[in-house]
């Protein structure tokens, strides 16, 4: 069988070995997507159990009072603002890599929520959200009748 001589950097490269190399470049490439961009902001971990959803956000400097949380069936709703440092106008940055503005993520949660029984910490630029499951969503364990 025939095979093109293919020349790099000086010598003979097999092309079924070029066709593979280039098949995975092409699987790494698409890899990603259909997923969340990773600059989300905030950046939000979600812990599941039986009766609730346990729900930390990173927003470290932004005051509490700017933020908005609301719940709606299975909804979670996070916005708010960050505001930009006050500084002199004359100052250049040298680097800037926090980003300021107004802010939305919503968490589709996988069950219904007891929206007026939700507990918020804010701590150290980490906002904890307890997050209790609706009664009507909780299992429910079935008693078997012997006869």
């Amino acid at each position: 069988m025939f095979w093109p001589e293919i020349w790099r950097y000086g010598r003979i490269v097999d092309p079924v070995n070029e066709m593979r190399r280039l098949q995975r470049e092409v699987n790494r490439l698409f890899s990603g997507v259909g997923q969340a961009p990773s600059y989300d902001f905030p950046a939000i971990n979600v812990w599941l159990n039986e009766s609730e959803a346990l729900v930390t956000a990173e927003l470290p400097g932004i005051d509490p009072a700017k933020m908005d949380i609301s719940i709606i069936g299975d909804s979670l709703d996070l916005s708010g603002v960050h505001e930009s440092d006050k500084s002199d106008n004359q100052k250049s940055y040298h680097r800037q890599e926090r980003n300021f503005g107004s802010f939305r993520r919503s968490i589709k949660l996988p069950f219904q929520v007891e929206a007026d029984k939700v507990e918020a910490r804010y701590e150290k630029g980490v906002l904890q959200l307890k997050l209790p499951r609706a009664e009507s969503e909780k299992p429910r364990k079935i008693v078997i009748k012997a006869e």
